[in-house]
């Protein structure tokens, strides 16, 4: 609850409680405050186990913390039943994408080896080289020292 206190922080709220009630009234105010921490901790409890009976006896081991997504999702899929984590490993998602734009666009897909050897082997630019013609839609390369 009180994760991000440090303890200086700590003193000067000490030292500001016993400043504004005094040390007279302090005891009292901590047992008034800790008896109201407890009711409400008590009231959630009592809410959470009427829910429960509510539900019925199939929810018997229902936790609340898994109306939060996250933590659904992850209970979901650590009961990899469906085999999802298979899938998901067997699946390139970036080649995906680049055979359907390709698809799209009419084009055919380069492979690895035919890219690599059109690429000059000095690593200079070669200036006699015509720029290769784009489609309308594309967009020119950014560059960004050029502006």
């Amino acid at each position: 609850m009180f994760n991000d206190i440090g303890p200086l922080e700590l003193v000067t709220l000490v030292v500001l409680a016993v400043l504004v009630f005094g040390p007279d009234k302090l005891p009292k105010m901590i047992q008034d405050v800790t008896r109201t921490i407890r009711k409400i901790r008590e009231f959630s409890e009592n809410a959470k186990d009427d829910i429960r009976s509510e539900l019925g006896p199939e929810f018997k081991d229902f936790e609340f913390e898994d109306l939060n997504p996250k933590t659904f999702i992850r209970k979901q899929l650590e009961n990899d039943d469906l085999g999802l984590k298979e899938i998901r490993n067997g699946f390139d998602l970036k080649k995906e994408m680049a055979e359907v734009t390709d698809a799209v666009h009419g084009r055919e897909s380069e492979t690895p080896s035919s890219s690599s050897s059109s690429s000059s082997s000095s690593g200079s630019v070669d200036m006699t080289k015509k720029p290769e013609k784009t489609d309308p839609d594309e967009r020119p390369p950014f560059d960004a020292d050029a502006t």
